[in-house]
């Protein structure tokens, strides 16, 4: 058996420290300090960057293209928001005339987030919430959530 002296009790420490720095996971939210949260509330959907959350379908030559709308059959780049970003935990789909890019939200049950996508069935106080996979989107479901918003200033 080896002992690591005090280094074991302090590991999950630093651990939890860094998860929770953002380090682990890239993203970091800038809030201001001198601007309080709006605290809204919102309807919250998942979504994920399946064809069927974000209308796309492979054409002929099995290639990604957008399923139906103005586009309809125009190549599809999956899985990059409408700021160009590549969609991970944590993108969040929003009307943007209520609420711009770059808007810091957290969603009790689901974390910290950022507008950076768009969406045609989002409109209003909704969200759609980045998931992984499709099920966990399905998972999530449709919730009512008070909701902390920072706006850019």
């Amino acid at each position: 058996m080896v002992r690591l002296g005090g280094f074991s009790r302090v590991f999950p420490s630093l651990l939890g420290l860094v998860l929770l720095s953002g380090c682990a996971t890239g993203k970091k939210y800038w809030i201001p300090r001198n601007q309080p949260p709006e605290v809204v509330n919102m309807e919250t959907t998942g979504y994920c960057k399946c064809g069927k959350c974000c209308g796309w379908k492979r054409n002929w030559k099995f290639k990604p293209v957008v399923a139906y709308g103005p586009t309809k059959g125009q190549p599809k780049a999956v899985g990059i928001t409408a700021t160009g970003t590549l969609a991970d935990w944590g993108t969040i789909a929003a009307d943007t005339r209520y609420y711009p890019f770059g808007t810091i939200m957290h969603i009790p049950g689901y974390g910290w987030g950022r507008v950076e996508d768009i969406g045609g069935g989002i409109k209003g106080m909704h969200i759609d919430l980045y998931f992984p996979s499709h099920r966990k989107a399905l998972e999530w479901g449709r919730e009512w959530k008070k909701v902390k918003v920072w706006k850019p200033q």
